[in-house]
């Protein structure tokens, strides 16, 4: 299945899209909606899609400044565009910006069906084209949770999830989502587990005294720090000190 992004700011539009269109038939998927261009960019940002399905007239970004935007990128996208202006100028801007399709709302349904099955024809050889040695390169996706991760090492005792969205231009409640998909943890979880590793070290260092460790690592309360670390390392940090579990550091 060639995977698609339905973009519209209608939702009568997408629901009726996504629900009336036999896309499976022909070989294809819609695995994401989005609202306007914004949204869409984000989201072909951190996921892999085939296609671009979207409206023309959005508010924030419309479907000619996506577009632009996804060939800016050099990104193997096909894209087909919808809009209810038979407007030349689109359409050369459309053409410009290499849309495979350009489709005038509202749409015929044979239309649709033909220009997808044509589509589909002009994929299949793509994807059956065996490459040779491909190039191991880090990934956008990989870069932002490689940046997040190292936010958290290095400022452990204080790492918060406002920070880390600020530190990679996404809202909070994006990069929490975000970094549960692409790590399978919580945000949360990962600080916890720097911490306790953290703290784990410090506490084989003699120096260092209990309850100053725990502020070290971000706990303000010892309590609530000995507590946490029995609980990952199934012994309180006393001892720990004394009989301290190498693999769990």
């Amino acid at each position: 299945m060639y995977k698609v992004l339905l973009v519209d700011d209608e939702p009568e539009i997408r629901y009726g899209l996504i629900h009336y269109f036999p896309w499976n038939e022909i070989g294809f998927e819609v695995v994401s909606e989005c609202h306007n261009g914004k949204k869409a960019l984000e989201y072909i940002t951190n996921n892999e899609i085939d296609v671009l399905f979207s409206d023309i007239q959005m508010p924030v970004m419309n479907g000619l400044e996506l577009a632009e935007e996804v060939v800016k990128r050099e990104l193997p996208i096909k894209i087909i565009l919808l809009s209810g202006y038979r407007d030349f100028e689109y359409a050369r801007k459309a053409i410009k910006y290499g849309v495979y399709d350009y489709i005038i709302k509202p749409s015929k349904f044979d239309e649709l069906y033909s220009v997808l099955s044509n589509l589909k024809k002009e994929l299949d050889p793509e994807r059956t084209r065996p490459t040779e040695n491909p190039p191991e390169q880090m990934t956008y996706s990989d870069n932002i949770i490689e940046t997040i991760k190292n936010y958290v090492n290095e400022h452990y005792s204080s790492a918060t999830l406002e920070d880390a969205a600020t530190l990679v231009h996404m809202s909070a409640n994006y990069v929490s989502t975000y970094f549960k998909n692409k790590t399978g943890e919580n945000f949360s979880t990962y600080v916890h587990t720097v911490r306790m590793k953290k703290a784990a070290a410090f506490i084989l260092d003699s120096q260092y005294k209990i309850y100053d460790v725990s502020t070290m690592v971000g706990y303000s309360n010892p309590k609530n720090f000995t507590r946490m670390f029995i609980k990952f390392f199934g012994k309180s940090p006393r001892e720990y000190r004394k009989e301290p579990n190498r693999d769990g550091l």
